[in-house]
């Protein structure tokens, strides 16, 4: 079992749960009833991604990572293919039945996305792109119905995710120092929007803009310090370290568009994953 948790970095999925949290504040709606079953969808689609790309990469890291669960033998290709279309499936289902048929168009292509990323895109000048299109429309599944008021919230963490995987391909060489210039400016450029999304609700305006002010404030300090040293010394390391706190300020980007939508306790609530994540980072390299 300890080598599926690794295929599929199963506690990274706590940076993604929040996609949909998000995208319901934006919304104005919030993810009551069955619609808890939408982030269960996102961390389902999450981890089919991760088991597709050990998949499609397997004889690439049979030279680079030969301790991942496929080349080191722990679990065989047709296993993990079989575990990523299993987990697309259940996050299908799971938006279907938390959604309804609004919740099922975006699932739909978000699938696909995935898809097309892990076994076409990745690797390629459209990777970013594409890993971008993903995280895009994992907010918008957080807003069944109301999907345009969700889409500038889906923008910041579109716009984090392209910046956050284009420096990613440096992990293992390092990378150009402009590449992770570019990861830095689309940090600021989150942080902006962030700040700068009208309300989805008017009540409790001094506390939701300190929530704000806090949460973006630690997720531009976190992420942008990290890519800032990989821009003085672009080294595999530092982008390594750059790109596990892009995938961990996640958390309180998504926690600043909930907050700043008046959803306050759930950004808090989010939040509070962040040290657990952390924590398993060790265990588990997200990356």
């Amino acid at each position: 079992m300890s080598a599926y948790v690794e295929l599929v970095r199963a506690p990274a999925a706590l940076t993604v749960v929040g996609d949909t949290v998000a995208g319901a504040a934006a919304a104005g709606t919030r993810l009551r009833g069955r619609r808890r079953l939408l982030p269960l969808a996102s961390a389902a689609f999450y981890w089919a991604g991760m088991a597709l790309n050990d998949w499609a990469d397997r004889d690439l890291d049979a030279v680079e990572r030969p301790e991942r669960p496929i080349p080191s033998g722990r679990v065989s290709p047709s296993a993990a293919l079989t575990t990523g279309a299993a987990l697309t499936a259940a996050g299908l289902i799971l938006a279907r039945l938390g959604g309804g048929g609004h919740a099922w168009r975006t699932a739909v292509p978000l699938a696909a996305c995935v898809w097309a990323y892990d076994t076409t895109l990745k690797g390629t000048a459209l990777g970013p792109a594409g890993m971008a299109a993903c995280r895009t429309l994992d907010v918008l599944l957080g807003a069944p119905g109301r999907e345009r008021a969700a889409l500038p919230a889906a923008s910041a963490l579109g716009v984090h995710t392209l910046g956050v995987t284009a420096l990613s391909a440096g992990e293992v060489h390092g990378t150009e120092p402009r590449t992770a210039g570019g990861a830095l400016a689309a940090t600021t450029v989150s942080t902006a929007l962030a700040n700068r999304q009208k309300p989805a609700v008017p009540a409790g305006g001094r506390l939701r803009r300190v929530a704000t002010a806090v949460f973006s404030g630690t997720y531009a300090s976190s992420v942008g310090s990290a890519q800032y040293a990989a821009v003085r010394e672009p080294t595999a390391e530092r982008v390594r370290e750059a790109t596990k706190a892009g995938i961990h300020g996640m958390v309180p980007l998504q926690a600043a568009l909930a907050a700043r939508h008046g959803a306050v306790r759930a950004a808090t609530l989010l939040v509070t994953a962040l040290p657990l994540a952390r924590r398993l980072a060790r265990k588990v390299s997200p990356t």
